[in-house]
C-alpha cells in the first residue's frame, strides 16, 4: 500500500476489481454471524467491486433461498448497519450456494462448472477468492482438491486473481502449522495466502502502527529509557460453553497467545518500517518474534502460569468449575488462564518486561495494551512525605470500546500542591461519527485489494509457533495431575499475581 493510501477514505480508494468469493464451510456459525454481515456492510458503503458474486459451499443439503434467507437472518441480527431492504434486494440475487464434501473430489469439479456458469452470466472477468471457514486439518484438502479440479495457478498477470484466505489456528504446534503451510505453499505461492487474524483487523490496533509513527511526542520515548513495562490483557467473562470439547484440546495458550497476543506484541515493540509495503511491515513485526528471549527449562516455571476457572459467579450466572463444564475432561489440564513474562531482546527494549494474561471466566471483558512509563525522580511534587506518584500510563482499548487514555498529573483545584492523577481520554465512537468498521470488513476488502498487511506470513506464523512450543513442552515434563484455580468471575490465580509482584510491579486494574 503506498504511503498516500493511510489517509485515504476507503471510499475514494481505485474500484476494486469484480470478483468471486468462494465460502467453504459456509453453513456454520462464522459466515452467518461475521463473514457475510462484513460482505454486507462493504456493500453498504460503497466499497466492494461493481460486480461481485459469493458463492457459499458445505455438506449440508440447501436450496438457495433457503442459504439467502439464512444469510439475510445472520445480517439482521449482526451487522453493525440495520438491514435496509432496498440494499438487501440488490445484494440477495449474488448469493449462491454450493452442496459438497470437501473430501469428494466431485465437490470441486462440480464446484467449477457453477463458477463457469454464474461468472459467464454475471460477466465476471475470473477473479476469485476462496475462504477456508472450516478446521485447519481440512484446509490441505480443500487446496488439493481445488487444484485438481484446474481452479487455482500463479499469481501470473494479466491471468485473474486466485487468492485463499484461511483462518487461525494454523496447526496446534509448530510441526503441524508446518505441514499446514507445506500443503497449501504446494498450491498457492505465499503471495496468494492470506492467513486471517480478526484482531489485526481491529480499528485500535491498525491504529497502533499511526498512534506511534504518526505522533512526534511517541516515539522518542517508545524505548527502555522511558517504558517500564508493557501490559497485554484479552479477558473473556464466558466460560467455554459449547465449545468445551474443542477448547479442552487447545488452551489458552494456543487460542490467544499465539496468534492475537503475540501480533499485537509485535506491533507494540517493532521498529519504524521504512515504508508501508505490505512485506516490509511485515518483515518489522517478526523482528520481534525473532527477538523474543525463549522460555525454556527452568524459565517455564518462573516466567509462565497457567490455572483453570473453578466455581462462580459472574454477573448473576453460576459457572461450574472448567473439568465439571459438559465435554471437558475430568483430569484435564488444559489451562483457560495463562499468565507469561516476556522479555524482547533488542537495543529498544533491553530490560523492559512484556507482561502478558488471558482467561475465561473473568469480571469483564476486555483488550488492552497498557504502557507504563517509568517513575518521576522522588523530589518536587514526588518527595516524601508525599505518597509515590502514580506514573504515566498509556491505556489503548481494543475491546469492547475502542480509544485509548493517557494518565498524568495533575493539580487538584486549591491553596495546597496536592497532585492526582486524570485521564486524557479518545474513545473513537465520540470522535468519529462515521461508525468503526467491524475487523472482518476492513480485513475481506484488503484481501480483494491484494494488500496483505494485516495478514501474517508464513515465516510469521512458525516463528510464533516456535517460541509458543518451547512452553508446551515444558508444561508436559511439569506432568501436573491438576493446576491452580481461580475462582469464576475473579482476576485469575494468586501466582500470576506473584508473577509480576516478584518485579515490584502488579496488573492493571480493569
Amino acid at each position: 500500500m503506498p504511503p498516500a493510501e493511510l489517509s485515504t477514505p476507503r471510499g475514494q480508494h481505485a474500484p476494486v476489481e469484480p470478483c468471486t468469493l468462494v465460502i467453504f464451510g459456509a453453513s456454520g456459525d462464522l459466515a452467518r454471524r461475521k463473514l457475510m454481515p462484513a460482505v454486507y456492510n462493504l456493500q453498504v458503503d460503497g466499497v466492494l467491486p461493481s460486480n461481485l458474486a459469493v458463492i457459499g459451499t458445505g455438506r449440508k443439503p440447501m436450496q438457495p433461498a433457503e442459504f439467502r434467507s439464512r444469510m439475510r437472518e445472520g445480517i439482521a441480527k449482526y451487522s453493525r448497519r440495520p438491514l435496509d431492504p432496498s440494499t438487501w434486494s440488490a445484494f440477495e440475487p449474488r448469493l449462491y450456494y454450493h452442496r459438497g464434501a470437501i473430501t469428494e473430489s466431485a465437490t470441486y469439479t462440480e464446484l467449477k462448472s457453477t463458477l463457469d456458469t454464474i461468472e459467464a452470466e454475471l460477466g465476471l472477468p475470473g477473479n476469485r477468492i476462496f475462504y477456508l471457514a472450516v478446521p485447519p486439518d481440512a484446509f490441505a484438502p480443500i487446496a488439493q482438491g481445488l487444484q485438481q479440479a484446474g481452479l487455482t495457478h500463479p499469481p501470473v498477470p494479466p491471468r485473474p486473481f486466485c487468492r485463499i484466505i484461511v483462518e487461525k489456528p494454523i496447526g496446534h504446534n509448530l510441526d503441524s502449522a508446518r505441514r499446514i503451510n507445506t500443503a497449501l505453499g504446494q498450491v498457492f505461492d505465499e503471495s496468494q495466502i492470506f492467513r486471517i487474524d480478526h484482531y489485526l483487523g481491529k480499528e485500535t490496533v491498525q491504529n497502533l502502527m499511526v498512534l506511534r509513527f504518526a505522533n512526534s511526542i511517541f516515539e522518542p520515548v517508545w524505548n527502555n529509557k522511558y517504558i517500564d513495562h508493557v501490559q497485554i490483557t484479552v479477558s473473556e467473562t464466558e466460560g467455554v460453553g459449547t465449545r468445551a470439547a474443542y477448547y479442552d484440546e487447545i488452551g489458552a495458550l494456543r487460542d490467544m497467545v499465539q496468534n492475537h497476543m503475540l501480533q499485537l506484541l509485535c506491533l507494540v515493540a517493532m521498529e519504524p518500517p521504512p515504508s508501508l509495503d505490505p512485506n516490509v511491515v511485515r518483515d518489522a513485526r517478526i523482528d520481534v518474534l525473532r527477538g523474543l528471549r525463549p522460555i525454556a527449562g527452568d524459565d517455564v516455571r518462573k516466567m509462565t502460569v497457567r490455572a483453570q476457572y473453578g466455581a462462580g459467579n459472574i454477573h448473576g450466572k453460576d459457572l461450574p468449575s472448567y473439568r465439571r463444564e459438559p465435554g471437558v475432561k475430568p483430569d484435564s489440564t488444559t489451562e483457560t488462564y495463562v499468565a507469561l513474562k516476556l522479555l524482547v531482546e533488542n537495543w529498544r527494549w533491553a530490560g523492559v518486561p512484556f507482561y502478558l494474561r488471558t482467561g475465561k471466566a473473568m469480571p469483564v471483558r476486555a483488550s488492552e495494551i497498557a504502557v507504563q512509563f517509568k517513575e518521576i525522580p522522588q523530589i518536587l511534587f514526588n518527595a516524601p512525605p508525599h505518597a509515590p506518584q502514580a506514573p504515566n500510563v498509556l491505556a489503548i482499548r481494543i475491546q469492547p470500546e475502542e480509544g485509548f487514555a493517557l494518565r498524568v498529573i495533575s493539580k487538584v483545584p486549591g491553596t495546597k500542591a496536592h497532585t492526582r492523577p486524570v485521564e486524557m481520554n479518545f474513545d473513537y465512537d465520540d470522535a468519529f461519527t462515521t461508525g468503526t468498521p467491524e475487523a472482518y470488513e476492513r480485513l475481506l476488502l484488503d484481501v480483494m485489494e491484494g494488500d496483505a498487511s494485516l495478514f501474517m506470513r508464513r515465516d510469521a506464523v512458525e516463528a510464533s509457533w516456535a517460541w509458543i512450543t518451547q512452553i508446551l513442552d515444558g508444561w508436559k515434563r511439569d506432568r501436573s495431575e491438576r493446576l491452580p484455580e481461580y475462582p469464576a468471575g475473579t482476576w485469575g490465580p494468586a501466582e500470576a499475581d506473584r508473577l509480576i509482584q516478584a518485579d515490584g510491579r502488579s496488573w492493571r486494574p480493569l
